[in-house]
């Protein structure tokens, strides 16, 4: 599993832990210093059937900063993971791939679901 993290956030603290409590190994890779490019977050975007907003991260300052809850429903797609691709702090984490899955955020019941079946 490659897990796709920011090492300051929180959520992805909480997520790593969770990983390691359920003793799932995995590869981490820091989304500021390895942001994903156009091609992998489109190739993320299909396999994981999720609208492309819901690789944004909404909650971050520059989000914010960018006031793109205002402006992303006029862009085109191409556009937006123009967006994604230019800064890591624009992509919502963590990002858990791997074996056919991928989970973006981190939701213990949504991760326990699919990740321990």
């Amino acid at each position: 599993m490659l897990f796709i993290c920011y090492p300051g956030c929180s959520t992805c603290k909480k997520a790593q832990k969770w990983l390691d409590e359920n003793h799932i190994q995995y590869q981490i890779r820091d989304i500021k210093t390895d942001n994903p490019s156009y091609d992998e977050l489109r190739e993320w975007i299909g396999l994981s059937g999720l609208p492309i907003r819901r690789f944004f991260n909404t909650s971050g300052l520059l989000y914010r900063q960018l006031k793109l809850r205002d402006r992303l429903p006029s862009m085109s797609e191409e556009e937006q993971l123009e967006l994604l691709a230019g800064d890591g702090m624009l992509v919502k984490r963590p990002i858990l791939l791997g074996g056919g899955t991928l989970l973006v955020g981190f939701k213990p019941s949504q991760w326990e679901g699919t990740l321990l079946r």
